[in-house]
């Protein structure tokens, strides 16, 4: 019978720590003033490491469904921001956003590699050494979110940033 000893030496490690983590978001050359990818690898407050799905692909045969296995989709990655008093981060997301498609006139970048970058995620150990990387190949923002006001609010102001991209790679996976 299993007993704690048992569970504490199959957990390694001391088992991987949801707040030790790091995010690298190079932003592209237009929407970058300097310093954001340094401000948004501590400023990034939350994150997910990414999800994978394979859709199913249901076959009739005999009255019954036989599941195939369908295509891959990739779901929208999310993160959650620190604002602080100068907005750097914000006013990237929202320049990066306005180089895609501006505001004023509803024209933008043609080229995809002129606004898609390479976004890397990290899981770090307690001793802040890598022990799981992603990267998301081709990120760009679909959704730069509204950052909350009120008079009750006593915290420091995040907002949170959607971001789509073609897939991932990691350190097991390529």
């Amino acid at each position: 019978m299993a007993n704690i000893s048992d569970f504490k030496a199959k957990l390694a490690g001391g088992g991987a720590r949801a707040n030790q983590f790091k995010v690298t978001m190079p932003f592209p050359g237009y929407a970058s003033v300097g310093g954001e990818i340094e401000d948004f690898a501590f400023l990034c407050k939350a994150t997910a490491l990414p999800e994978m799905t394979i859709g199913e692909i249901p076959v009739k045969f005999r009255g019954r469904d036989i599941k195939i296995a369908g295509d891959r989709t990739i779901p929208n990655w999310t993160v959650t921001a620190y604002n602080d008093t100068n907005f750097r981060l914000k006013n990237a997301f929202e320049r990066w956003q306005n180089g895609i498609n501006n505001h004023t006139d509803n024209e933008g970048l043609t080229n995809p590699a002129d606004y898609m970058v390479d976004v890397f995620i990290d899981q770090l150990d307690r001793n802040g050494e890598t022990i799981k990387s992603y990267t998301l190949r081709s990120a760009y923002p679909t959704d730069v979110g509204n950052i909350t006001l009120g008079y009750g609010e006593a915290e420091i102001e995040t907002f949170e940033v959607s971001l789509t991209y073609q897939y991932f790679e990691s350190n097991t996976t390529t």
